[in-house]
This record gives structure tokens, C-alpha cells and sequence, in this order.
């Protein structure tokens, strides 16, 4: 965990579901707490997750309890199926929250979203709580999704295309302040098929995904930053829009395209996106 943590990744989870023996859950539940009490007074670290298991395992209530501390920002509630799933977790975090003085609702939920009923209910998992701030599609090869789903896993990814774009569609239709994040590429020894991978959920609308060793850190940002000839072509548009509007015009042509209201949106959608992945 303290590799993890000095890894560069942009936030850790901490294990306590499927990397985790059952016999070893008790003594992994501590570990986990004492890495949340160290990163919280640490000047500089990662946003720090911990990945707790499903409501159906009946060990969900013990894991909340112990990880929900000062210094946790988000749970990753794994196998999201169910609106209940969703409210018990949250109101079991009210509760610690009280208890250790932290201000109810200061801890994020990440659904993860691995199996076909996650996928089915995904939009009404996401409006069951104002603490989901993002989701996780668990399309791993030979993962619990694919395992549900009965499919094959191909590079390609024509056999998980419709989940992994009804849980993006989903996201986005919940809120802009919902992030969709796709899950984990398995093999490790595979950075060819791990870029095309993420560029490919790039292009689909994801900002992200979970990685399993540091090595993979390097090359999935690369893969999810925006090209430099579009930040380019983004900001003349945002630029000659922006003067157009103010010239009484809300329809023009730049490098031969047409930019409306809704190209300018996207413009600046993409500015945004940009924008974290450089220097301030």
C-alpha cells in the first residue's frame, strides 16, 4: 500500500474485497485503517479510496466501519446492484461519520458496476444518493462482468461495447458532476492492447480508469490526454465563437466546420478536460 501511495496514480484503493482472502478480511480491515490515520496528516498523497466488498456478502458492514475515518475521500462499493445496496452503505457512512466528528456526506461512493443487473440499474444507483460521484465499469477480461454476461473479451471490445456505454450513457445522464471511470486492463504484459484499450474508452467519453501496477500509470494518461492539435483547433473555436457572439452572430465556420452553440459547448468540454492533465 505505501508503493501504491508513492506510485504517481492520482488516487490508491485499498483493497478489501476480491484481492483479499476471506480468512485474511479481519486483519486487512486494520491494515487499511492504519495507511487512511497515516495519509491523514500527511502534507502530500493521492486521494485515498478503499474498495469495500457487496452488500451480498454480509461483510460490507464491518468494512464501512472501519474505513470510514478522516482520510478516506471515496468507498468503491463493489458489485453495485440495487438502490437498497446503495442507501444501507450510505446511511451506515452517516452514522461513522457522526461518530468521528467528520461532516456527514464528506465521504464519496464510486459504484462499481460488474455485474448485469449493476448495468441494468446503473442511472437509479447513481440518483440513490448525493454521495455517488462516480461510477466503475468492471470490464475486465475474464471478470465478474463478462463472467455474468456469458460474452467473450476481444481487443476490439465489440462484446462489452453496449455495457460499457450504457454505464457512460448513464453517468452522463445523471449529472455533469458524475464521473464515469472505466475499470482495470489485466494484463500487464500487454502495453500495446493497454493504449489501444484506453484510447478506445477515451473516444466512448471515459476520464479515466483503475490500473493494477504502477507500470500501467504512464501509459493510460498518455492514452486519455486530449492531442495537443486539438487543444489547438478547441481554443479557436472557443475564441472566434466568443467574438462572433458579440458581433451578433451565433452560427460561423471554423477551418471549415461549422461551430454553433452546442460545438462551442463542446469545445469548451474539452478545454476542461485538457486543462487536468497540465501544469497549472
Amino acid at each position: 500500500m505505501i508503493k501504491a501511495i508513492e506510485s504517481g496514480a492520482d488516487a490508491v484503493i485499498l483493497d478489501l474485497e476480491d484481492s483479499v482472502p476471506v480468512a485474511s478480511k479481519s486483519d486487512a480491515r486494520k491494515l487499511v485503517s492504519g495507511i487512511i490515520a497515516a495519509t491523514r496528516d500527511a502534507r502530500t498523497h493521492p486521494a485515498i479510496f478503499a474498495r469495500v466488498n457487496g452488500a451480498a456478502t454480509g461483510l460490507l458492514p464491518d468494512d464501512l466501519e472501519s474505513v470510514t475515518h478522516p482520510g478516506l475521500d471515496a468507498i468503491l462499493l463493489a458489485k453495485a446492484e440495487t438502490v437498497e445496496d446503495v442507501e444501507s452503505a450510505a446511511a451506515a457512512m452517516v452514522r461513522h461519520e457522526t461518530q468521528r466528528g467528520m461532516t456527514p456526506g464528506s465521504t464519496k461512493i464510486i459504484l462499481q458496476i460488474e455485474s448485469a443487473l449493476g448495468v441494468y440499474n446503473c442511472f437509479d444507483l447513481i440518483k440513490s444518493s448525493p454521495r455517488v460521484s462516480a461510477t466503475c465499469l468492471g470490464g475486465a477480461r475474464d471478470g465478474d462482468l463478462q463472467a455474468d454476461l456469458g460474452c467473450s473479451w476481444s481487443i476490439e471490445g465489440i462484446e462489452l461495447m453496449y455495457a460499457r456505454s450504457k454505464v457512460l450513457l448513464d453517468t452522463r445522464a445523471a449529472g455533469s458532476h458524475i464521473h464515469p471511470i472505466d475499470g482495470v486492463f489485466s494484463d500487464l504484459n500487454d502495453e500495446v492492447g493497454l493504449i489501444a484499450d484506453t484510447r478506445l474508452s477515451a473516444r466512448l467519453g471515459y476520464i479515466g480508469r483503475t490500473v493494477i501496477h504502477p507500470r500501467q500509470i504512464s501509459p493510460v494518461k498518455s492514452a486519455y490526454a486530449v492531442p495537443e492539435s486539438e487543444v489547438l483547433y478547441y481554443r479557436k473555436v472557443v475564441a472566434e465563437f466568443a467574438a462572433a457572439e458579440k458581433a451578433g452572430t451565433a452560427a460561423i465556420v471554423v477551418d471549415g466546420k461549422l461551430v454553433d452553440y452546442a460545438m462551442a459547448q463542446r469545445a469548451r468540454r474539452v478545454l476542461d478536460l485538457a486543462s487536468l492533465d497540465r501544469p497549472s
